[in-house]
């Protein structure tokens, strides 16, 4: 938040933190983010966590955390959100999935469970409230050059990027150039899609 201060001076910037599976906070949240900036344009739900555990050990309780960020926030911080969006004549809200929304994983099931969700929220709630002007849509990033990435040691990564058609990982650029194209009106006639950014990754 600093950095954007810094970097847009003009702007207004801020920053609340909500408990994103609390219906409560969430909304008050929302109404004030209308209530300083005048309106809630666009939502990008973008909180998420993952694990690797195998099923033979996987816990209940850590499959239903994943699922209660991953999952149950979208569906709240969506339902805040489009009760103002409606309010106001439209509004976008763009949803993070991945690429083992659409292959699965070898391990860890509760994320790539949780991210077919949210690939069904989006085609479910594109058609729910295109009526109201609100468009829905998602990004399915592939591997990204984040720092986690960072940490992968090049013998180990050297696989991965051979399985990339592109011949590279992706850079969080590309996301966030895919995130801003759906939320622009370049997208006006876009809504229910998931838009894979992953190079045509094989896994």
């Amino acid at each position: 938040m600093t950095a954007l201060r810094a970097e847009n001076p003009d702007y207004k910037v801020i920053g609340l933190w909500p408990n994103l599976s609390n219906a409560a906070e969430v909304k008050e949240a929302f109404d004030t983010v209308k209530s300083k900036f005048g309106s809630l344009d666009i939502l990008v739900n973008n909180a998420g966590i993952a694990a690797s555990d195998p099923l033979y050990t996987y816990k209940p309780e850590d499959f239903a955390r994943i699922m209660d960020l991953n999952v149950t926030a979208v569906f709240t911080c969506s339902q805040a959100a489009a009760r103002i969006m409606k309010e106001q004549g439209g509004g976008v809200i763009l949803n993070t999935s991945s690429m083992v929304s659409l292959y699965g994983q070898s391990s860890g099931a509760g994320y790539p469970a949780s991210k077919f969700a949210v690939n069904g929220l989006t085609k479910s709630l594109a058609r729910e409230l295109g009526r109201d002007g609100i468009r829905v849509n998602a990004v399915a990033p592939g591997v990204i050059n984040t720092d986690m990435m960072a940490a992968v040691p090049a013998d180990l990564l050297k696989p991965i990027v051979a399985k990339i058609p592109l011949g590279r990982i992706g850079e969080p650029e590309d996301i966030a150039n895919a995130f801003l194209f759906l939320a622009s009106d370049m997208a006006s006639y876009i809504t229910g899609a998931v838009l894979s950014v992953d190079g045509a990754s094989m896994t």
